[in-house]
């Protein structure tokens, strides 16, 4: 076999051989580089991916916080509003009730102003009434008809309201030392002036002359008895009842009673135990006086007396008070004892009495 002929190695070819390698450097060292650039690109993309994604983590976290927040937020409003709610029922309930007390004190002040009517209806008949009672008097003055005769100054007409009437009539007169005046002080300088001075004094003169206006107008045919009273009870008449048609008999007691001196504390449990005595029993008793006892049965009475010791003196003499009977209470003026006109007056109306304290120019 015949040998190949070899080709000679050509220049050309080695040249070519270098370009192409030197090309395909290229493109490999191009590769390379836009791989370098691509990497670089990613790996900033993954850097700004990151970042976005913490940023999106660090916005939810605070946004769940925020959430978190708002949720007990709404929890403690919800809370409020329920203790509003409450709170707002419990008004509505209060208010309920007040509407329903208004309305039960609109319908009271309806009855009392329907019974305030009928009282000044009531009121209106009793004054008419009186009118005509009052002019029956004035006319039996006039002819005569007064037992005995008492005009105070000017001659007025005095319009009391004390129930003079009943077939026995008994006056109860305080002559303790208070009666000597108006003040405590004035008390205690007249105790020690004369017994002309004591009976002189304006306030005991006012008593007299109260007893003389009541002789004068009580009615024809009754019996009368003056009970003295300070710490013990004095009977001015001679018998249990004197008539007051009998003129002599009468001036008698009020002669005695102008005799005396106001003097002593005031034991009016004795005084009712007295009038309880007479015989036959008093169908009307007319109390004069200037406030609550000063002495009783039981407890202390030396010294001062307290006003819930006076009181307890009261409460023991009402117990001895004769029973179905008026008293009309005359208070005269002192200071010290702002609870006897209270009692007084509730005495008179508990027995169908009256009560009334005289200006200092009557009777």
């Amino acid at each position: 076999m015949a040998l190949r002929h070899r080709r000679p190695i050509s220049s050309f070819n080695l040249a070519f051989l270098d370009i192409m390698f030197c090309g395909f450097g290229a493109v490999v060292l191009l590769v390379l580089i836009v791989h370098a650039n691509t990497l670089s690109h990613r790996k900033q993309q993954l850097e700004d991916l990151t970042a976005e994604a913490e940023r999106a983590a660090l916005t939810v976290k605070a946004e769940s916080e925020h959430l978190t927040e708002m949720k007990a937020e709404l929890a403690q409003k919800k809370q409020v509003l329920a203790k509003s709610r409450q709170e707002l029922a419990s008004v509505r309930q209060q208010t309920q009730a007040e509407e329903k007390r208004l309305a039960a004190q609109l319908q009271q002040a309806s009855t009392d102003r329907r019974k305030l009517e009928q009282a000044q209806k009531a009121l209106k008949i009793l004054d008419t009434e009186r009118r005509q009672l009052d002019k029956r008097e004035v006319q039996s003055s006039a002819s005569g008809g007064q037992v005995r005769h008492f005009a105070g100054q000017g001659r007025r007409q005095y319009l009391t309201g004390l129930q003079l009437g009943g077939r026995r009539i008994a006056l109860l007169v305080d002559v303790s030392a208070s009666m000597l005046d108006e003040t405590v002080v004035n008390v205690l300088r007249r105790r020690n002036m004369s017994k002309d001075v004591q009976r002189n004094s304006r306030k005991w003169q006012q008593a007299q002359k109260t007893v003389a206006w009541l002789l004068a107008n009580m009615p024809q045919g009754a019996d009368t008895q003056i009970l003295a009273f300070n710490t013990v009870p004095v009977r001015l008449g001679n018998d249990d009842w004197v008539a007051v048609g009998n003129r002599q008999a009468v001036d008698t007691m009020v002669e005695k009673l102008q005799t005396m001196v106001p003097a002593g504390g005031t034991h009016l449990t004795k005084a009712f135990a007295a009038l309880a005595a007479l015989n036959p029993a008093p169908d009307n008793c007319i109390l004069l006086t200037d406030g609550l006892p000063t002495q009783g049965n039981r407890g202390a009475t030396s010294g001062a007396v307290s006003g819930k010791k006076r009181m307890s003196f009261y409460k023991e003499a009402i117990q001895k008070l004769p029973a179905n009977i008026p008293v009309n209470t005359i208070l005269f003026p002192m200071e010290g004892d702002p609870l006897a006109a209270t009692l007084f007056w509730e005495l008179a109306v508990k027995t169908n009495g009256s009560f009334l304290t005289p200006t200092r120019d009557w009777p």
